[in-house]
């Protein structure tokens, strides 16, 4: 017997009897089947012959395909974990795989016969529709991670399937949709002939009998597309009439209704034009309409998709012997130890305890630069270790995480309305409500002065002036530049802000986190008592280490524990070390401890922090902040648009002015409590100022309550965070002069749309009244009219920075 080879394709051994060539990369190669023959041949002609020459390892080495590894494989072996998506009946089990890479049916037949020649595998089927494996096979033959590492092996990646309950009624709902949409279309072409040859245009020839029967064929016809296309308008209006709320579906149903009613008049008498037409259009388009919307929607919310299902299904946890093991996160547990290797993603919020590696935020941030992270450094479930090993101690999990609170924040604020868009909801349930009476006074009219003629000019009234294109105006606009913005880094968390962001003059920075770097770091120490310079810095980390503001990380942390710790916003820490009690922060606020003065500031230069007892001062702490590379752009992007611009600092130091003329802020004022920041917005508000505030630590929580909007940093604190109108995830004030232009763009749009919609609609109700509108041109103006409105919103989601 001739010696193995190995199959160019997939790795498996291929004997020279056997063998199956094509020419890759210039040269014969060699291949165990056709299958693989196949999509080695299918790669080529589509141009994508590459692949060959940087794939790493051939893929029949497991270890070479990316994300998985062999642990992972044998967790699917665990009876708790098949049990949501394998049944069993004794020894024999059955489970449906989802087969990614599939490309032909030759890469189906490949699969099966594999798989075929297992051992203990008694059934394969493959679905090429929706890339669907059913497989049985005898358990105590073979396990599930064998037959996932064999399809694995050939060059495929296979996953257990199991319905998502959300995307598969979501998927259904589409498949619904088009379905309807489809039967609306073709039915309405055949219904448009038959109607087309009753006209007195074309039936110069037709007799009396074909009049009747293409009345008829065409009341048949348009049956279908009245009872199962347009069965929601006609569910919504009753739901409407029941809760004495009118919307559009109401308007959309009568006509329906009505033109569906004279057409079967029309059929019974012979006598009159048909319409059937007419309300098939009328329903193509607005079911036409209503799937495009649904479709941008879709897109919109693929962020918040993205972030839910952003964890991965298990991780490796550490034991105390050091040894890994592989557990599901719904395992994991606070304050266990998780090794993270590169290329993984971080299951839960946790502390770094060894490694250095950099981590890619981009998913939850916007930040396309992986940051850098050593120990103590803190990490967030979802994000993607990129560099070297890590070692973490698990911080928070599930509901608890940062990922979560992102989440259900970019929920609230997809599901909560502005003032804009209520307004348009209004307007349009009175615009319709007027429409009715006007309709119901024009068909008066008409039947006076012509009745033949009433009924339909009431129709096309009715189709012409249905308010979709004010209805969706302003919530298609609203729902893209949220999607935009959570992509710029930006996450809007209430409704108000895109409508708001044109009505602001004012803006109020905070200093430390905000316009500066906020990672401020110890220069000096400069001990006042007895104590050495170690020994003050251990008195000092032990207080703000309760404290989550940014000052605090510059002191590192400490075994020295401290008691009875409470912070004074603005002003600084007080407590208990080792029995002494402490303050550390502002030197007045600290000599007023002990009642004795201030000693004086070392100098002039950075910000000088007092730690001080009961006795007398112990020590200076310096500290150095950095302004952030992009605050200057923001600065002029606010000057450009006409804003008074104010910094409002707790800090007392000479950084304040410093900052200051760095970046040519005027008012700029250092040593504010919180209360001092609030006086000064309540007289902004006097003044009659719309404020914008931005801020990030727990002395700006009032101001960001009392701000017409309120930003927050992603890096703040999480009262902050919870109190602001938006959070800029990203830490990037760039992002923030994107989002700027973001809001300008989305009250343009919004105010074309409902130019638009009120111009059309404005514009439609006389020539309609008068009868020069008949009711095919009528839904046709409608719906080009509401597909005007939805393309011009989805203008927002293709906005980059």
């Amino acid at each position: 017997m001739a010696a193995p080879l190995s199959c160019f394709h997939c790795g498996l051994p291929v004997f020279t009897g056997d063998a199956f060539t094509a020419v890759v990369l210039q040269e014969s190669r060699v291949f165990c089947c056709p299958g693989c023959q196949a999509v080695a041949q299918t790669i080529i002609a589509g141009g994508l012959e590459s692949y060959y020459q940087h794939r790493s390892e051939p893929s029949a080495n497991p270890e070479a395909l990316p994300g998985v590894l062999p642990d992972e494989l044998l967790l699917l072996d665990r009876k708790d974990i098949q049990k949501p998506f394998v049944s069993t009946s004794g020894n024999i089990s059955e489970t449906k795989l989802l087969i990614e890479g599939i490309t032909c049916a030759a890469c189906g037949w490949l699969i099966e016969k594999h798989l075929r020649k297992l051992p203990g595998v008694l059934e394969t089927s493959l679905n090429l529709s929706n890339h669907r494996l059913s497989i049985r096979w005898d358990s105590e033959q073979i396990m599930l991670s064998e037959l996932l590492k064999t399809i694995r092996n050939i060059g495929y990646a296979a996953h257990p399937w199991q319905p998502d309950t959300v995307s598969e009624k979501m998927q259904a709902d589409n498949r619904r949709a088009l379905r309807k949409l489809g039967v609306a279309g073709i039915l309405w072409m055949q219904v448009m002939m038959a109607s087309m040859a009753t006209w007195p245009e074309f039936n110069l020839d037709l007799s009396d009998g074909m009049d009747r029967l293409l009345r008829w064929i065409s009341l048949i016809l348009t049956t279908p597309i009245v009872f199962y296309c347009s069965s929601e308008f006609f569910h919504g209006a009753l739901r409407d009439l029941r809760t004495r709320h009118l919307t559009m579906d109401v308007s959309v149903s009568l006509a329906i209704a009505g033109a569906y009613g004279a057409g079967i008049w029309s059929t019974l008498t012979g006598q009159g034009d048909l319409y059937f037409d007419a309300a098939g259009m009328f329903a193509l388009f607005l079911l036409s309409g209503r799937y495009l919307e649904r479709r941008a929607r879709e897109r919109t919310s693929a962020a918040t998709t993205q972030l839910v299902n952003l964890l991965p299904a298990s991780c490796l946890r550490l034991n105390t012997d050091g040894s890994s093991e592989r557990i599901l996160l719904s395992e994991l547990q606070q304050d266990d130890q998780l090794l993270v290797p590169p290329g993984h993603l971080i299951p839960a919020d946790g502390r770094i305890l060894t490694g250095r590696s950099s981590i890619d935020e981009s998913l939850l941030t916007g930040e396309y630069l992986p940051l850098a992270k050593k120990p103590g450094d803190t990490v967030v479930a979802g994000t993607l270790n990129i560099e070297g090993p890590l070692t973490i101690a698990v911080l928070a999990l599930g509901e608890e995480t940062q990922l979560s609170a992102i989440v259900r924040l970019l929920e609230r604020a997809q599901s909560l309305k502005p003032r804009l868009a209520e307004l348009a909801d209004t307007v349009a349930q009175w615009f319709l409500i007027s429409v009715l009476i006007i309709a119901a006074v024009v068909g008066l009219i008409w039947w006076q002065v012509d009745s033949s003629r009433a009924f339909w000019i009431v129709l096309s009234l009715l189709v012409a002036t249905c308010p979709c294109a004010l209805s969706l105006a302003t919530p298609t606009a609203l729902t893209a530049a949220t999607g935009s913005l959570h992509k710029l880094g930006l996450l809007i968390t209430k409704g108000h802000v895109l409508e708001s962001f044109q009505k602001v003059d004012t803006v109020i920075f905070d200093k430390t986190g905000t316009l500066t770097e906020g990672k401020l770091t110890l220069k000096q120490i400069l001990p006042i008592a007895q104590l050495s310079e170690h020994d003050c810095l251990e008195l000092a980390a032990a207080l703000e280490g309760h404290s989550e503001h940014p000052i605090a990380r510059a002191f590192g942390r400490t075994t020295t524990a401290a008691q009875d710790v409470s912070s004074a916003p603005g002003l600084g820490l007080e407590g208990f070390v080792n029995g002494k009690h402490l303050r550390i922060g502002r030197p007045d606020y600290v000599s007023t401890l002990g009642a004795y003065p201030a000693p004086p500031m070392p100098s002039a230069q950075g910000q000088w922090l007092l730690l001080g007892d009961t006795q007398h001062a112990l020590a200076w702490f310096a500290l150095d902040d950095q302004l952030r590379a992009d605050a200057p752009a923001l600065l002029e992007t606010c000057r450009a648009r006409g804003w008074q611009v104010l910094l409002l600092s707790g800090d007392s130091s000479p950084m304040v002015q410093q900052i200051a003329e760095q970046l040519h802020i005027d008012d700029a004022r250092g040593g504010l409590t919180p209360d001092d920041k609030l006086q000064v917005l309540k007289e902004l508000h006097h003044q009659g100022r719309h404020v914008l505030m931005l801020g990030d630590g727990v002395n700006d929580v009032p101001v960001l309550a009392a701000a017409d909007i309120s930003i927050a940093m992603g890096s703040a604190t999480d009262l902050a965070k919870t109190t602001a109108d938006a959070i800029l995830l990203s830490n990037s004030l760039s992002s923030l002069v994107s989002a700027l232009a973001v809001a300008k763009k989305t009250r343009r749009v919004i105010i074309e749309n409902l130019g638009w919609a009120t111009l059309y609609n404005g514009l439609v109700i006389p020539f309609a009244a008068i009868g020069w509108v008949t009711p095919g041109w009528a839904a046709l103006g409608m719906s080009v009219s509401s597909l005007l409105v939805v393309l011009n919103a989805l203008r927002l989601t293709r906005f980059s920075d």
